[in-house]
């Protein structure tokens, strides 16, 4: 079978696309980048938020017309909005273009569904807690060229309000620390420059196991396995409460470690915290951007915030305007609250409008772009390392300083000629813009 498949959403969803192509290839089906000619089309959906279970329907059944138009057979939808509305007994009425629905538990069956000729639509949702954790590097199709993920924990034990990542990847299972760098080493055999771990909370790594094994553990493990490498080690998605001062040190500690924080706080109001679930305070936050900054002077911070949260007062999102200002991150994502009767964030009184919680969006994203413009000013005569990853026109390739993480911050452009795809160049930064810089070979 020729095999389409398009994957929508975050990093961890990426994974469980290579890993299903992975299974697919191995059993000899083919792939393709052309949906128009594919005999099976594999939707990878989200389903975090209102927006994203929306660009997911609209994507299958964008995907579901080339049954008309090409030579398609079978539609299959997997991943997070298959698992969120599972027992929604119209969601098979709803979508009858679809023949199949695997969960996020059901990667293991990508093969069967594929192979099934059923008329019937085939529904699949094994519990994603019991869904083995390890061992993934065997079988996996890497999506992209120069970088991959690699996931070091499923799931999550945390109760965040807004939240219903627990109930649809499940309670969290931390990988073996051996079978993490048994896989870092296949990726970099295979010439990927840079790894990058990725969890629903990264820095959780561990907490399910009996022992005191941290993320820092891993972290000096896989930096020690990698360090004769020409490659960096990347890490998103951290956790306040578990990015401790071990972990900052491990980062200081090893030059094939990007100094780059991704730090999703959410908010910064004390009263808003505390009515998200999350289990710390305004001044935790100040004391820990306090720590990195002292640790690792040079470091690149990141964070997500959500405005128009139910009670958020104007208060309330002045001193998230406050605290952005003052931490100044490098880069800043911003989310609109979005509410599903299915979240405990759902039953809070006082929800904020729509329009005012889009114009408090816009604000912090207005107050963003101006720090971003100043911090990469003063990048302008300096001298990076940048990773080499497209070459767009004659002239220019496009690349990422350690400081920019793929997919969402911004890039480096290169004003070369001859350049090779997959190398690390040094590069002397001439121009700045809000969120992207550029330079010429150094």
């Amino acid at each position: 079978m020729i095999i389409f498949l398009e994957t929508l959403g975050c990093s961890r969803n990426q994974v469980d696309s290579e890993i299903m192509l992975g299974k697919l290839v191995a059993k000899g089906h083919t792939l393709t980048d052309d949906p128009s000619q594919a005999r099976v089309i594999i939707v990878n959906t989200c389903g975090f938020i209102s927006t994203a279970s929306d660009e997911a329907v609209d994507v299958i059944l964008e995907m579901a017309e080339f049954r008309e138009k090409g030579i398609l057979e079978k539609l299959i939808v997997t991943g997070c909005l298959a698992q969120r509305y599972k027992d929604d007994k119209d969601l098979i009425s709803t979508l009858p273009e679809v023949d199949a629905f695997l969960g996020t538990g059901a990667c293991d069956y990508i093969v069967d569904a594929v192979e099934n000729k059923e008329i019937k639509t085939l529904t699949i949702f094994p519990d994603p807690a019991k869904r083995p954790f390890q061992n993934l590097s065997d079988k996996r199709e890497l999506i992209t060229q120069n970088f991959a993920y690699i996931k070091v924990s499923e799931g999550c034990n945390r109760k965040c309000t807004y939240c219903i990542i627990p109930k649809l990847r499940g309670t969290q299972r931390s990988r073996p620390e051996d079978d993490i760098c048994r896989e870092a080493r296949r990726l970099v055999s295979k010439g990927v420059q840079e790894i990058i771990l990725t969890a629903e909370n990264t820095t959780d790594y561990g907490q399910d196991f009996k022992d005191d094994t941290g993320f820092e553990k891993v972290l000096n493990s896989l930096a020690l396995t990698l360090e004769n490498d020409p490659v960096r080690i990347r890490f998103l998605y951290t956790h306040p409460v578990t990015l401790t001062r071990d972990v900052i040190l491990a980062v200081k500690k090893h030059k094939t470690v990007c100094s780059y924080y991704d730090v999703p706080i959410q908010h910064a109001s004390p009263k808003i915290l505390k009515k998200m679930g999350r289990p710390y305070t305004n001044e935790d936050l100040y004391g820990l951007f306090k720590t990195i900054r002292e640790i690792d002077p040079d470091a690149a911070l990141r964070t997500t915030v959500i405005v128009g949260f139910p009670g958020e007062s104007e208060e309330d999102f002045d001193i998230l305007t406050n605290f952005i200002k003052d931490i100044r991150f490098d880069h800043l994502g911003v989310f609109i609250y979005s509410d599903s009767s299915d979240l405990k964030s759902h039953s809070l009184k006082d929800h904020v409008p729509s329009k005012i919680a889009e114009k408090r969006h816009d604000m912090i994203m207005a107050a963003q772009a101006e720090i971003s413009l100043a911090i990469n000013e003063n990048h302008v005569d300096k001298t990076l390392k940048v990773l080499v990853e497209e070459n767009p026109e004659p002239g220019v390739f496009v690349g990422r300083t350690m400081f920019q993480a793929p997919e969402v911050d911004g890039v480096t452009f290169i004003y070369a000629d001859g350049l090779e795809i997959g190398t690390f160049v040094n590069v002397r930064i001439t121009q700045c813009f809000e969120y992207d810089i550029a330079g010429v070979i150094a």
